[in-house]
């Protein structure tokens, strides 16, 4: 067995492991940070800084959930701003860290709007002794006006512009966060590649209505019976994340710090997988806590054990051969849904959702010709009709059962 080191090697800086606290309420203090480095993350982004004449007026409440059925928490939106600590207070702290965690990688997280703005406080966040800066050209809400957040993102000429202010400021290494609320980010990413910045952040939040009191008529989360668009994070938007990312890794052939939607080991693999060097963490982090870094690390080293490898390098962009177009999909292989007996509790959702989906060919046994159920044994059990199966494959995601249903290879 191969002896798993974890740490990982990201636009030059070496990281202790691949696992990073995003930019987000979690690491908007010395404080929190110190505890997440202790519970065993590998880096941190610093909070969004502005300078010191960048007002931000908070509202509350900030935040609203998105549950599903029994699931909790499946995403998040907020609408809250960068930090609206001094700057000088985080950069003190930033220096205080780096002095206390040398090991750990401390990116920042800045917005600024002219040149002047964007060139000195780049200045000011790598003499505090950052490894790394993060520009966020990607918040989907809050001081668009100013020419900040997604404004900028969304736009590949003031992306390339501004981020070539930063790279001819900055003497470490320079990551661009770019927002999903375009159609295509590689054009933009090129644009970041261009400009000589080491690497981009993918993704920022999803821009998003979550929904309305029903009773109120208000938009969630409700500032005094109003609200308005925001950023919607959480185990929801990890496909539109993964997406992005390959898109860039791909296409672009730039490193690429995948953010969104990661909350276990096996989300974390999928990110590498699609290309990505790091992964960054943030609504996990505050539903679960900072110690879900154990879980991260010990599941991520024994899968690499089982796969006979010694790094997570050995992980990143192994996936994104297998990312054809649709046209490049063979129409030969035809599957078909098998059920394992054994496994299945003959609740019949399978059923419904075959009937109701489109192809009526799952149906229980025993049924009798008045369209009743016989006091068979069996008479739960649902049974494939293989004729008219055309193996779309529903059936096996709507299952409760891991594993109960599978799409094999139909034989001819």
């Amino acid at each position: 067995m191969k002896k798993v080191d974890l740490s990982v090697e990201f636009c030059g800086i070496r990281f202790p492991n691949p696992f990073v606290l995003a930019a987000a309420p979690p690491t908007d203090d010395a404080e929190m940070i110190a505890r997440g480095f202790d519970a065993g993350w590998g880096g941190a982004v610093v909070k969004t800084l502005g300078l010191e004449h960048v007002e931000v007026n908070l509202v509350s409440p900030m935040m609203a959930g998105l549950s599903y059925e029994d699931k909790g928490l499946i995403g998040l939106e907020n609408i809250d701003l960068i930090s609206d600590r001094d700057i000088n207070e985080v950069l003190a702290e930033v220096s205080e860290l780096k002095k206390s965690y040398p090991e750990q990688v401390l990116i920042v997280s800045m917005m600024a709007g002219s040149e002047k703005e964007w060139k000195e406080i780049t200045r000011r966040v790598q003499a505090a002794g950052a490894d790394m800066i993060e520009c966020s050209f990607s918040c989907p809400h809050g001081m668009p006006e100013k020419g900040m957040g997604s404004a900028v993102g969304q736009d590949a000429g003031l992306t390339y512009e501004r981020a070539k202010w930063v790279v001819e400021a900055a003497e470490i290494p320079v990551l661009i966060k770019l927002t999903p609320n375009v159609t295509d980010m590689r054009p933009i990413a090129q644009k970041v590649k261009e400009a000589g910045a080491a690497g981009v952040t993918a993704i920022n939040t999803v821009k998003a209505l979550l929904g309305f009191d029903l009773d109120t008529f208000s938009p969630v989360p409700s500032v005094n019976g109003k609200s308005t668009e925001g950023g919607f994070s959480g185990p929801a938007i990890k496909p539109i994340a993964l997406r992005f990312v390959a898109d860039v890794v791909k296409d672009v052939g730039i490193p690429v710090a995948g953010v969104g939607g990661v909350v276990t080991w096996q989300d974390s693999v999928e990110f590498l997988l699609a290309g990505a060097g790091i992964v960054e963490v943030c609504t996990a982090v505050m539903r679960y806590g900072f110690d879900i870094v154990e879980e991260l690390t010990e599941g991520l080293a024994l899968y690499l054990e089982d796969k006979g490898m010694s790094s997570p390098m050995e992980l990143i962009g192994l996936g994104l051969p297998n990312i054809v177009s649709h046209e490049s999909l063979s129409r030969e292989y035809k599957a078909i849904a098998s059920i394992d007996e054994d496994l299945c509790v003959g609740c019949g959702q399978c059923i419904v959702a075959c009937r109701d989906g489109g192809h009526q060919a799952i149906e229980f046994r025993g049924r009798q010709e008045d369209g009743g159920l016989s006091d068979a044994d069996d008479a739960r059990i649902p049974e494939v009709d293989d004729e008219k199966c055309i193996g779309c494959g529903f059936c096996r995601t709507v299952c409760p059962v891991d594993g109960c249903i599978s799409m094999t290879q139909r034989e001819d």
